[in-house]
């Protein structure tokens, strides 16, 4: 791949891909991370002063206006190559919420950054995304072409439901899950390939400390999936180390 967009990195999962994709042994040519502040995200500073291929850009995702501004930014970056992948990681997630007690401010804010915001900054960016997908038009579906991710959490999973509450995280996580179908099925004649990634139960703020995951093993295994993408992901659900997970 030539270049990735990573949005949320100023901790948790995001920051984990930065640091593990300027350490692979074939990195990306343009390693684009996002945060909403930049001068707060003091080892992102770091790693991008250490490394000349990482491009720190400023983004809340929740900010939909000026997302035709950040793809202009986007696009100086990666100029007529286009952008092989967009990695949609931004996301929020109140405390375990049961029906007494979860709040309509809380489901809102959950949908505008869980779901809306990867489907809108998808559309933003899609003329770079068909523009690499055009670039090597005569490979195979996957990241060397064009590739959109979607973190979703096994938390989405109507199937796998048997605890109840968390409905904002939930219900935006599933409604993201059916966005990723969508964008899957219209984005295929465009040589785009989409799908949702689970990254397992982390130690990050929003997974806690007794997650039985590390960042670095999650990253590890996302890596590694992304690199392996094919048209029999396409619209897919899958777990950080591949394995497919139910709807």
């Amino acid at each position: 791949m030539k270049s990735i967009l990573v949005t949320g990195c100023n901790r948790g999962i995001g920051l984990g891909l930065i640091r593990r994709l300027v350490k692979h042994p074939d990195p990306p040519v343009h390693v684009i991370a996002t945060c909403r502040s930049v001068e707060k995200a003091k080892e992102l500073q770091q790693i991008a002063t250490q490394h000349n291929n990482v491009h720190l850009l400023e983004l809340d995702v929740r900010d939909y206006d000026r997302y035709e501004e950040f793809s202009k930014k986007v696009k100086e970056i990666v100029k007529e190559d286009g952008l092989n992948i967009l990695f949609n990681n931004a996301g929020v997630s109140s405390k375990f919420t049961r029906i007494q007690l979860v709040k309509s401010e809380q489901m809102l804010e959950a949908f505008k950054v869980n779901t809306i915001g990867p489907i809108m900054l998808t559309k933003a960016l899609l003329p770079l995304l068909k523009q690499a997908a055009n670039n090597n038009s005569e490979g195979p579906l996957g990241a060397q072409k064009a590739v959109v991710i979607n973190t979703t959490s096994v938390l989405g999973s109507i199937a796998l439901n048997n605890d109840g509450g968390f409905f904002p995280y939930r219900c935006s996580k599933a409604a993201l899950n059916m966005a990723t179908k969508s964008l899957s099925v219209d984005l295929l004649k465009d040589q785009i390939l989409v799908t949702c990634i689970h990254p397992g139960w982390v130690k990050t703020d929003m997974g806690g400390s007794n997650a039985p995951l590390d960042v670095d093993t999650s990253v590890t295994g996302i890596i590694e999936l992304i690199r392996n993408l094919n048209e029999t992901h396409n619209g897919g659900f899958y777990q950080f180390d591949g394995q497919r997970l139910d709807w």
